[in-house]
């Protein structure tokens, strides 16, 4: 049984930063991928300056711009009466939310894991691929008949049980385990369901998706423009969106809350599809197009907005030596469904994190003090990304916001400080000051 200072599962953007954190830090890691890269990832590919900012740091920029990829100057937006804007978002790349580009996942991922992979490996760490993670190796134990026994975070994470390619069962122990697998991440769902029996999925703060990428879509600037968001009636509040992702390829997908589609009793796919043939907005640009085979996918997106009368928000993701970063921790924009970065920031303070228990912190305190910083640093962004999700209810209220922001270029420039900086965004909570942008 080999050990190491953090086992982190999941070698995706999140996973792949915090072990590249880490073993730049000195740290030995194991870090533990169940596909092999490059892989696909199903995606809107969006990667803003927050992500970049972090694929700069551990030194995997260069690798990905230096494959196919669009670079992004701003974002149009349709209501579901036909009204437009544009938010233009030309600047520094690496300031918050502003320029970016549209990244193919499987460009993206292969760069930020080979960044990691070379870090960790440098340092003595081992990094897996083609490898299931079965569950975590746990100590001690609640005692259900008489629970003053113990409390649930006397039960203490000390490593993994995992099957390699050649399906033999290995136990690795770790003084922290990170878990960044993905929405379904086997780390979370034993932390969140099995330790505190607490709720992993709401449907009203969980998104369902459905890409697919298309060829000859018209009305896309072929090498740097604008990404599109269309809030279109019967999926609010959600949306379709139409990224180019360079040199042709068009990222096309639909987003929608699980709560929605029950209510509607509608399916994602089927919707996706009668929006491109049927919708009078798109039915024309997509009448020459061509959809690439085997692009279709769905996947869900675990949302990061706030739940009423939770301590932890938006939901629990560290326990005793047990840390949940990214989607595994339910970080995604709820108004853009952008996670990338919300990941990779979550995946910063988990090292830093780790790095505090290995050095003799209390791991219970060090994991509380974690969440509370993710919050502190991603909520006030996602407490009003969920306010705007809730105005795309409010149709009429929506398609005036963006018929009159479409005619004043000072509310475009208004939503581009929110986008791009938290003090600009603080002033969604003036009723007055949004009320003096689109009356006067």
């Amino acid at each position: 049984m080999e050990e190491f200072d953090v086992i982190v599962v999941g070698g995706g953007p999140g996973g792949s930063t915090s072990a590249a954190y880490l073993a730049m830090s000195g740290k030995k890691v194991l870090l533990i991928e169940k596909s092999e890269f490059p892989r696909d990832k199903t995606c809107g590919d969006a990667l803003g300056g927050k992500s970049l900012q972090h694929v700069h740091a551990i030194g995997a920029h260069d690798a990905v711009i230096s494959g196919q990829h669009y670079k992004y100057t701003g974002i149009t937006m349709t209501s579901s009466n036909g009204n437009s804007m544009t938010i233009n978002l030309r600047g520094n790349e690496f300031a918050h939310n502003t320029a970016g580009y549209v990244v193919k996942r499987n460009l993206l991922d292969n760069a930020v894991f080979s960044a990691a992979k070379r870090h960790v490996e440098e340092n003595g760490g081992t990094v897996l691929q083609n490898t299931s993670v079965k569950g975590v190796i746990w100590e001690g134990k609640v005692d259900e008949e008489d629970p003053g026994k113990g409390t649930r975070n006397d039960r203490i994470a000390k490593g993994v049980r995992y099957v390699d390619s050649q399906k033999n069962e290995i136990l690795a122990r770790s003084q922290v385990v990170i878990g960044a697998g993905g929405y379904n991440c086997p780390v979370a769902r034993e932390l969140v369901i099995d330790t505190f029996e607490e709720e992993f999925q709401e449907r009203a703060h969980w998104s369902g998706a459905y890409r697919e990428y298309y060829t000859d879509v018209k009305g896309c600037k072929p090498e740097n423009g604008e990404m599109e968001i269309h809030f279109v009636k019967g999926i609010l509040p959600g949306y379709f969106w139409i990224f180019p992702a360079g040199d042709g390829l068009i990222n096309v997908g639909t987003g929608m809350l699980l709560s929605e589609m029950d209510k509607q009793k509608v399916k994602i796919k089927q919707l996706h599809h009668q929006i491109i043939k049927e919708h009078p907005l798109f039915k024309e640009r997509f009448k020459d197009s061509k959809a690439i085979e085997g692009s279709a996918k769905g996947w869900m997106l675990p949302l990061g907005s706030p739940r009423k009368n939770k301590k932890n928000q938006p939901r629990r993701s560290a326990g005793n030596r047990v840390l949940l970063i990214g989607d595994a921790a339910s970080l995604i924009d709820p108004f853009t469904g952008e996670g990338i970065g919300n990941a990779m920031v979550s995946a910063e303070f988990a090292s830093q994190t780790a790095e505090q228990i290995i050095n003799g912190r209390d791991p219970v305190e060090a994991g509380d003090e974690f969440m509370k910083k993710v919050w502190e640093e991603l909520g006030p962004e996602l407490t009003n990304s969920y306010k705007l999700q809730r105005l795309l209810k409010r149709k009429r209220l929506m398609n005036w916001v963006i018929g009159k922001a479409g005619k004043k270029p000072k509310i475009q420039a208004m939503l581009t400080d929110m986008l791009a900086s938290k003090e600009s965004q603080a002033h969604i909570h003036s009723k007055f000051f949004l009320l003096k942008m689109f009356l006067f």
